[in-house]
């Protein structure tokens, strides 16, 4: 009886810098049984009490795709880029190749912000890997945008929009993306406990991401000293190349992905290190 006995989820120690990855790893490998379980629970409490239930996620974007086809296409007649291969597709479903990400990111962040919060049990009675939930809110989204994709790909083909075998790479040009939001969301799970304005922050965030993005309007629109700055937006690569792939039937910037891949590891790294240096202060604030 002399030993104390660490739980999983919860070192007795500072994790370092350098394991900071390695631990998180660990971590969601040995609670896989638990993600699992947190996923389906942030799936069925978003639908809980519908009539049509998980159908939902079909019916949005199907019905977002279709009014901005018709107010952008056949209202405005808005094409996107001077190409033929760019301006033969609707506005409308260029505009949500795009969004598709958005609402990822903001869905993804604006939960994490909170998940801790709205799990005080978890925190103060139970010992449990509170890093799982900021995961599992990124799972749960990434289900609704697979979803999505689904729909978009229909919406594609019922439009005789061409479809190209790049869009194989699509799962290629994800992956970094996913990368990048699972550092995020850790981040801003363990901010959300010690600085609770930052959702308020972060709603206005998500709207100056998109419109300083490629989402709207091609960079070719904007003056050449400005479209570096666009690159700064976690948004802008991995929409140009997902409508790279799925669109145009190009194959996506390899240098600006594989930079950002980069970055996306330093910022998963950054944030497992951040999260879980300070999730064993959060019980002290709640």
């Amino acid at each position: 009886m002399g030993g104390a006995i660490s739980a999983p989820g919860r070192s007795a120690q500072a994790v370092s810098f350098a394991g900071a990855l390695f631990a998180l790893a660990a971590s969601l490998r040995s609670n896989g049984f638990i993600l699992k379980n947190m996923v389906r629970s942030e799936l069925a409490s978003r639908y809980r009490n519908t009539v049509l239930g998980f159908l939902w996620p079909l019916i949005n974007p199907l019905v977002m795709i279709l009014i901005y086809s018709f107010v952008f296409g056949l209202v405005f007649k808005v094409r996107f880029g001077a190409t033929p291969s760019q301006s033969d597709v609707p506005y409308g479903i260029v505009l949500f190749s795009g969004l598709m990400l958005h609402v990822l990111l903001a869905e993804t962040l604006l939960r994490a912000q909170s998940i801790v919060l709205e799990n005080p049990n978890y925190v103060k009675r139970v010992v449990f890997p509170l890093e799982i939930l900021p995961v599992a809110a990124l799972l749960s989204n990434l289900v609704h945008a697979f979803m999505a994709l689904a729909v978009l790909v229909a919406v594609i083909l019922g439009y005789g929009v061409p479809m190209h075998w790049t869009g194989l790479l699509l799962p290629l040009v994800w992956l970094p993306f996913v990368v990048m939001l699972a550092g995020l969301g850790l981040l801003v799970a363990s901010l959300g406990v010690f600085i609770r304005d930052i959702g308020q922050v972060l709603g206005f965030m998500m709207t100056i991401l998109m419109f300083g993005s490629s989402i709207l309007f091609p960079p070719e629109m904007l003056p050449e000293p400005l479209r570096p700055w666009l690159l700064l937006n976690p948004l802008t690569i991995p929409v140009d190349a997902s409508r790279d792939v799925l669109l145009w039937g190009h194959f996506p910037n390899w240098e600006r992905l594989g930079l950002y891949s980069v970055v996306a590891v330093a910022a998963l790294w950054i944030g497992s290190w951040w999260f879980l240096r300070t999730k064993r202060g959060f019980s002290e604030v709640m």
